[in-house]
Parts: C-alpha cells; structure tokens; sequence
C-alpha cells in the first residue's frame, strides 16, 4: 500500500511540471520585448495628451507587429507564469534607454533618489 501511495505522489510530481501549455501563436522573447516598448511609449503618450485613445495606440502596434491580441494575451500570461518577463521588460528597458539617452540619466537619478531615501532636486 505504501508503494502504491509513493508511486501516486511520484507520478503527479511529474505530470504537473508545467503549469500552462505553451500557446499555439508563441510571441519570440525578442518581439515581445519590443512591442512592450512601443506599448509603454504609448502609454506615456496617453499620459500627457490625457484625452487620447488608448487602445487606438495598442491596437496599431500589434498591427504593425503583425500581432493578434489574443496572442499577445496568451504570451504574456505563458511569460509570467514561466517567470520569463522579468528577462523580458529589462530587455524592452534597454530598448527604450537606447531610443532615449536622457532616459538613462532620469532613471539612474531616481534609483539613486529611491535609494537614499531623500528626494534630490
């Protein structure tokens, strides 16, 4: 009987080592990154013309991806579940630092802001 319970254990250990399928349409990593680039751009976007829409934005840059959005819902939540998005938005933050040099510096003072606890001027 024992032997028979370890046997169980054993064979649900293994048969659940994923915890999502992998999606039909898999976005590559690298194409994922730059779409959450473009896609947080736009957001910042939204965020000083605070009257425009949004979602106009989001749906023309999966367009010019050539990305469905549930495609694009489907990776993401593949990418989290399988803690690869870390990996993922740090490559899209380099992406940006490259479009925007000045960003570099903005971010490396607010870091250095957060990490003495005092705001800087």
């Amino acid at each position: 009987m024992k032997k028979m319970i370890l046997v169980f254990v054993f064979l649900g250990l293994f048969s659940c080592s994923d915890y999502i399928d992998k999606p039909k349409n898999l976005i590559d990593q690298d194409v994922m990154a730059v779409v959450v680039a473009d896609l947080v751009m736009n957001d910042q976007v939204n965020f000083m013309y605070q009257n425009r829409n949004m979602e106009a934005g989001t749906r023309f840059i999966l367009k010019s991806h050539n990305i469905k959005p549930d495609d694009f819902v489907e990776s993401f939540k593949y990418y989290v579940i399988k803690e690869e998005m870390e990996g993922i938005a740090n490559e899209a933050q380099q992406i940006l630092l490259k479009k925007d040099p000045k960003a570099d510096k903005y971010v490396k003072d607010k870091l250095k802001q957060s990490e003495s606890g005092m705001p800087q001027k």
